[in-house]
């Protein structure tokens, strides 16, 4: 037969889950203003950059606006002007008791409301001027475009003023979860000593693709949800990796490796040691005499290709592997 002599030592464990790619931040690209669309300037489904211009609107309404919202200040500013002379004629003649002191009051009125309508003409040249802008429609952050869904010489109004959405991907998030029976195994595991955690739960994330191929940057866990999913029963994990060259994208399934718990003085044999009786698990064991013997184990769980003793084996015993 074939045997082995198992002995106990520090093994990391490494945990995986079925995961999904998540942006990172997706901001929704919209017209902030009611006008037609001159210009889709950006390529759909390129990488943007934060700031990049992505759609032109027609300029010519709202500069028309901004040019009379210019010309109505420049009114209001001269009226208060007339008003700031005609209060500073007034003044000493009431001193002089040569005008009624309604005079004073209507004269300092005038000028009051001529600085309110002035600002209030200020504050419209702004909205002009803020419209004028919004014809142009940049993106707020870097990462990757989706394609349009208003084209050119559409007009754009509140009812279809979604224009296309921009995903960063760099970072990206990967969520995946653990339900309920999986977390409790893992904190009775803990509690009884069999399984230590990293230090404030700093796992090590790396990412399998779907083609088998292993992610080349790992991540680490950064969210936690506070509650379990009422309807699937699972508590949602986040991690957080580096994707510098948009290798990943959202929506991509990827199966998730937490490295960093260790079982301490784990005792490991090869799954075909293990077999399954009447009474439970049990493995064949080889006496000083070179005997066979049954021996009952516990078993814990499965660890690659071996499993996790429990109790029932000591170190420096010998344990038969096949044959």
């Amino acid at each position: 037969v074939t045997v082995i002599t198992v002995e106990p030592k520090d093994t990391q464990i490494v945990s995986q889950f079925d995961g999904q790619t998540v942006s990172s931040r997706q901001v929704t690209i919209m017209a902030r203003v009611d006008g037609f669309l001159d210009k889709r300037v950006y390529t759909e489904g390129s990488m943007i950059k934060a700031g990049e211009v992505m759609f032109l609107q027609d300029p010519r309404p709202f500069q028309a606006q901004l040019d009379a919202a210019k010309g109505a200040l420049a009114a209001q500013q001269a009226r208060w002007e007339t008003t700031k002379k005609n209060l500073a004629r007034v003044k000493p003649l009431a001193a002089l008791n040569a005008l009624s002191a309604k005079d004073l009051d209507d004269a300092i009125g005038s000028e009051l409301s001529a600085a309110a309508s002035v600002q209030t003409a200020r504050a419209d040249v702004e909205q002009a001027q803020l419209n004028l802008n919004y014809t142009t429609i940049t993106s707020p952050l870097a990462g990757r475009s989706s394609y349009a869904r208003v084209q050119e010489g559409a007009y754009v109004s509140f009812s279809n003023n979604l224009l296309t959405y921009v995903d960063q991907v760099d970072p990206i998030y990967v969520n995946f979860s653990l339900s309920e029976n999986q977390l409790l195994e893992v904190s009775g595991l803990v509690k009884s000593g069999i399984l230590q955690q990293p230090k404030d739960m700093d796992y090590e994330v790396n990412l399998e693709l779907a083609d088998g191929k292993e992610y080349a940057q790992s991540g680490r866990i950064t969210f936690a949800d506070a509650d379990f999913n009422k309807s699937t029963g699972t508590y949602l994990l986040r991690a957080t990796l580096p994707n510098p060259d948009a290798e990943l994208r959202p929506g991509q399934f990827v199966r998730v490796s937490l490295r960093g718990s260790v079982a301490p003085n784990a005792m490991l044999v090869p799954q075909q040691a293990v077999l399954q009786g009447a009474k439970g698990h049990f493995v064949m064991v080889v006496d000083k005499d070179s005997k066979a013997q049954v021996r009952p184990v516990e078993v814990g769980s499965w660890y690659k290709d071996q499993w996790f003793i429990r109790s029932g084996l000591a170190a420096g015993e010998v344990v038969v592997v096949d044959g």
